[in-house]
């Protein structure tokens, strides 16, 4: 609550603190019309109570009253009371002639109260209304002039001479007004039939009634009066027609309109509301035929019609009003029934054939079918026809045919036939049907197994397990039943005369193809066979389908280490001078991999020791070399630990041990011959003499290599089909070559890299069983590889090469 509404709280008190201990008050009145605008003035405080001004502002003059709204407020600069709220006489004092507001004006220092009255006049603001909107009146057209009805009044929220003061009556024929008053606030009015009403003639009669206040200028409001004529049944009803006639075809269906009988009467209600009826004559009764609609005359088909029986009917009809004395009239209806063709050709299928097997010879009876019509003449005429199948009609004796195959059966295109047999009458206009014989083709084993593809490829892992299938093989044969259930076996198709029944297996009826080994790639890289899938019909019939298994290549080989460093057990060593300079060769290390792909794929790390900073080796061609120059600092015996890995997952690896020895000069340097083992012990006293080692070391490798290559040159292709191609695959780059077509193997004789090495090229077939090249007597590595057995390795000039520095 804000301060100002506190503070008109508090006076309110005052007030009645004052009435409580009865102070003498004065009575002002005042008056003002209602609806005058805002600030009207209504009188002057000052004046009236014979105040100062000056004094109203300072006494705190303030207008109190007990209304929700503020009407009226003081200037205490003027001391006018003014209209501060709108007034409306009829909300203030509803129903009431004299409207008077009480309200007090309060002074202080000292306290004074006085009493004010204002009259609100009354202002002709609103118009007459009525309620309702229209009144109905429901007046018989048999009453006599003289008859009076009393209407609704109006209401006018005015009083005194602003209040309703007449009725009028909009011009008309048939009603007058009569108004009556009752005194200043009651007038009332009548309505009194003048003339006699005819319903026939105008059934509804709207009259406008006004009622018009006192006012100036005067206010009115209307209502709408409905009189409704009520008839009395004073008309007969008469049909459109005394005679009725129509056409109806034999063939309507029931429920067939057959007419619509129109019939009036001038009447309304129950005395215009007519009923239809048949009039039964003799023994024929209509209703026996037809259905007559009482309420809507409409007359339709509920029997058969047959114009050979009957050709017309004649029917007598009859149409009543519902009055309390109803009143009929009677006509006559002709209906002529009209011949059609209305009956289609009935078609009878007799089966003689189903199913018809599908190498069925043409002219091979299937069915028999007889075509009738109840039509005479040519509307019983019929004509019979197929077509778009592979069968006809055979016409056996006028309305019976015979359904015959005319055309080759293949069951798996079609299983069955929807022959659709059409039978057309020649009435006009012609009537036809139709009858759909399904004939099956039964199946005879006239297809073979089929497979997807003529060849399959199957990836197999080698050392996996044994019993797991790997691999499915699916036929299908078009056929059906028996004819189409295969089974699949195995034909032997291998190229190392292995039976291929000790390798895989195969079920008969699944097609699962069970590996019965552990494949090793590096033995077998591929075998085939054959698998044949045969149906159970009779004769059987089957079809094969060739099988290439290959078998992937797992990392299951190590690398190995090649000569000079491949002595288990022995010490490696290698002498480099003091004054040795970057970069400077100390040996190469060469390794294989029986494995293929990125399994034979090696690389070089010196492993031991860690973080040594005197030598590198190239991580693809094995060579190890100085990194920088010999110190003082340095050890004389480095001892090198080389590992060698494949790239397989996971990767595999070996290591070689090589003590690097460092000597003052050149001259000191030992360049041993390093082979296969030798037996013989008078090399054990070699470093004695180093120098005529050399020259020996070096006629023997002359003398070995020119042995070979005249050897290898000139051999027969019959003396060298029993060593095949060797298998020590060491290239300079690593043995990456090792799983390609053109592998390259590498005899080394030396530790002096690039120095006396033979690269042969093999055939790029599958190995077989082969000894390794024996260069010196008892030099042969205790390991055989898997080599071509029957592909002639022809060596030339192009193919052994000779790498000498």
């Amino acid at each position: 609550m804000g301060l100002r509404g506190q503070k008109e709280y508090v006076w309110i008190h005052v007030v009645a603190l004052l009435c409580l201990c009865d102070w003498s008050v004065c009575q002002i009145s005042y008056s003002v019309s209602e609806e005058v605008n805002k600030g009207t003035v209504v009188g002057n405080l000052a004046k009236d109570l014979n105040l100062n001004v000056q004094d109203l502002e300072s006494r705190d003059l303030r207008l109190v009253s007990g209304y929700s709204k503020k009407y009226f407020d003081v200037n205490l600069r003027t001391g006018n009371i003014f209209v501060n709220e709108r007034i409306d006489r009829e909300e203030l004092c509803p129903d009431v002639v004299k409207c008077t507001l009480k309200i007090q004006a309060l002074l202080s220092d000292p306290i004074h109260l006085h009493r004010i009255e204002v009259n609100v006049f009354d202002v002709n603001d609103n118009a007459p209304s009525f309620v309702e909107q229209s009144f109905t009146l429901n007046i018989s057209e048999s009453l006599s002039p003289g008859e009076r009805y009393l209407l609704p009044i109006a209401v006018d929220a005015d009083m005194g001479s602003n209040s309703i003061k007449s009725y009028k009556l909009s011009p008309n024929e048939h009603f007058s007004l009569d108004v009556q008053s009752g005194g200043e606030q009651s007038v009332s009015a009548e309505l009194v039939l003048q003339k006699a009403l005819d319903r026939e003639k105008q059934s509804l009669i709207k009259l406008t009634l006004t009622a018009v206040d006192g006012g100036k200028p005067p206010r009115s409001g209307t209502l709408q009066i409905i009189v409704n004529v009520m008839d009395v049944n004073d008309n007969t009803p008469t049909f459109s027609k005394s005679l009725y006639k129509v056409q109806v075809n034999e063939n309507a269906p029931f429920g067939t309109k057959v007419i619509q009988l129109n019939a009036s009467d001038l009447d309304d209600g129950p005395n215009g509301k007519l009923i239809y009826s048949f009039i039964k004559r003799g023994n024929v009764d209509p209703l026996d035929t037809f259905d007559i609609n009482v309420d809507t005359g409409e007359i339709v088909l509920k029997g058969v019609l047959d114009h050979e029986k009957i050709p017309a009917y004649e029917i007598r009809v009859q149409v009543k009003d519902q009055g309390s004395i109803p009143r009929s009239a009677h006509g006559k209806l002709l209906i002529e029934v009209i011949d059609v063709n209305d009956n289609a050709p009935e078609i009878t299928v007799t089966s003689l054939r189903n199913p018809v097997k599908e190498n069925a010879e043409s002219g091979t009876v299937v069915a028999l079918v007889t075509v009738s019509d109840k039509d005479g003449g040519k509307n019983g005429v019929s004509n019979c026809k197929l077509s778009g199948v592979p069968f006809k009609l055979e016409s056996n004796y006028k309305n019976e045919y015979s359904l015959v195959v005319d055309g080759s059966l293949d069951r798996e295109r079609a299983s069955q036939y929807n022959v659709t047999i059409t039978a057309t009458d020649e009435g006009i206009p012609p009537l036809s049907s139709t009858s759909v014989v399904i004939v099956h083709v039964s199946d005879v084993n006239d297809n073979a197994p089929r497979f997807s593809d003529s060849v399959v490829n199957v990836y197999v892992k080698e050392n996996s397990e044994v019993g797991v299938d790997i691999y499915t093989i699916s036929a299908y044969d078009p056929d059906s039943g028996e004819n189409a259930k295969l089974t699949y076996s195995l034909l032997d198709g291998s190229p190392r005369n292995i039976p291929i029944s000790s390798m895989v297996n195969i079920n008969s009826e699944t097609g699962d193809i069970i590996s019965l080994q552990s494949f090793n790639y590096e033995e077998l890289k591929t075998f085939q066979f054959k698998v044949q899938a045969t149906d159970s019909g009779v004769p059987p019939l089957s079809s094969n389908v060739t099988v290439n298994v290959f078998i992937l290549d797992e990392n299951d080989n190590s690398p190995g280490i090649l000569a000079p460093y491949s002595d288990h057990g022995s010490v490696n060593s290698e002498n480099i001078p003091y004054s040795a300079e970057a970069g400077y060769f100390v040996a190469k290390i060469r390794a294989v991999d029986a494995d293929s792909g990125y399994n034979a794929l090696l690389s070089y790390h010196i492993s031991e020791p860690k973080g040594n900073n005197l030598f590198r080796i190239g991580t693809s061609t094995g060579e190890i070399r100085t990194k920088r120059r010999m110190s003082d600092n340095d050890l004389k015996t480095h001892p090198v630990v080389v590992l060698v890995s494949d790239n397989g997952e996971p990767s595999l690896s070996a290591t070689v041990s090589i003590d690097v020895v460092v000597v003052e000069s050149t001259g000191d340097i030992q360049t041993q011959f390093r082979h296969v083992p030798i037996k013989e012990e008078n090399f054990s006293d070699l470093n004695l003499y180093l120098l005529i080692s050399i020259v020996s070391v070096s006629v023997i490798f002359l003398l070995s290599f020119i042995s070979l290559i005249a050897v290898k040159c000139h051999r027969t292709d019959s003396s060298f089909s029993r060593y095949s191609a060797p298998m020590i695959t060491t290239h300079p780059d690593g043995s990456w070559s090792y799983s390609k077509s053109t592998q390259q193997y590498d005899v080394c004789f030396s530790s002096d890299t690039l120095k006396s090495d033979v690269v042969v090229f093999p055939a790029s077939f599958p190995p077989v069983d082969a000894e390794l090249i024996s260069i010196n007597e008892g030099d042969t590595f205790n390991r055989t590889q898997t080599l071509p057995t029957k592909e002639k390795v022809r060596f030339s000039k192009y193919q052994c090469l000779l790498k000498l520095t």
